[in-house]
This record gives structure tokens, sequence and C-alpha cells, in this order.
């Protein structure tokens, strides 16, 4: 399922442009910061550290190591990112300019699918508003097997006649 776009109010560099601004000490938006912002929400999709390194040195983006790290946890800080905890790999995913969704992940070849549930998202304002809980937001992560995982493994398992 490919999610639809949000309309938001800023682009997403104006926005951590304004975070950074807004911090303590202020830090600046350098000519790496916004390289990484521009092709990061280039396109949606999930990717880990070492991922989002891979495709700027194929890009031909100089961007150091130690900022790619510091910068994914600003943008998580600052609304843009979510972080999703997947065992010992850190994946992030937009989580500015796009609706409120959950993930299901394939155990066997790691894909990783998006949905959004209605249903989900009213029970968990409902478990919410039953023990007095203002939920600021969620990360549902459902693991288990996908069909295309599902089909091979019924495939191997024929018998042949």
């Amino acid at each position: 399922m490919s999610l639809p776009a949000v309309e938001v109010s800023q682009t997403p560099e104006s926005k951590f442009r304004e975070y950074l601004a807004s911090r303590k000490t202020p830090q600046r938006f350098t000519d790496q910061k916004r390289v990484l912002v521009e092709h990061i929400f280039a396109q949606h999709e999930h990717f880990d550290a070492e991922q989002l390194i891979e495709n700027l040195k194929a890009a031909k983006k100089r961007v150091s190591r130690a900022t790619v790290y510091r910068t994914l946890s600003s943008l998580v800080d600052a609304g843009l990112l979510r972080r999703i905890e997947l065992g010992s790999r850190t994946v992030f995913d937009h989580d500015y300019g796009y609706p409120a969704h959950d993930h299901l992940v394939c155990e066997q070849c790691g894909s990783m699918t998006e949905f959004q549930s209605e249903e989900l998202e009213a029970l968990l304002e409902k478990v919410s508003a039953q023990n007095q809980f203002r939920a600021e937001s969620h990360t549902l992560v459902v693991r288990g097997v996908c069909s295309a995982c599902n089909a091979a493994r019924a495939a191997r398992h024929r018998p042949v006649m």
C-alpha cells in the first residue's frame, strides 16, 4: 500500500530549519544537513543509517558518517522522521507529510508494508480514554511472514506427483 502524502504547511527543510533555530543552543543548518534532508525527502521509503550512507555515496553526495547519525537523530526529534526498532536494526520512516500508519514486517525477507486502520486508531483512542491517558503517538510493528514468502514456502512443500 502506498500512502498518500498529506498537505503540510511547511517543507521538511523549513520545518527542520525552524527546529534547529528553536533549540536551547541553536544549531546551524549546514550544507551537509540540507543535502541529507533533500535526499531523504525526495522519495518515501524506509531506510537505515547505513543504507542512507551508501545511497549518498552512490549519488556522489559527500556527507560525513557522524553528520548522518546526528542529523537522523535531530530529524526524529523534530518530528520529521520516525525511528522503528526491528531487533538489532533501526529503520527510519517519514513521519511528516504522511498520515498516521503502522507496519507489517516480514521476518523472512525483511519487507515492510505500511497500513492504515481507522478501527485500530479508534481502539487506541478508546483504550487511552479508559485509562485517562493522552496519547501523542504510537508505533505498531506487526512481525510475521508476508504472502510472497508464504507462497514460496508452500511451493517448496508441495508434493511432487
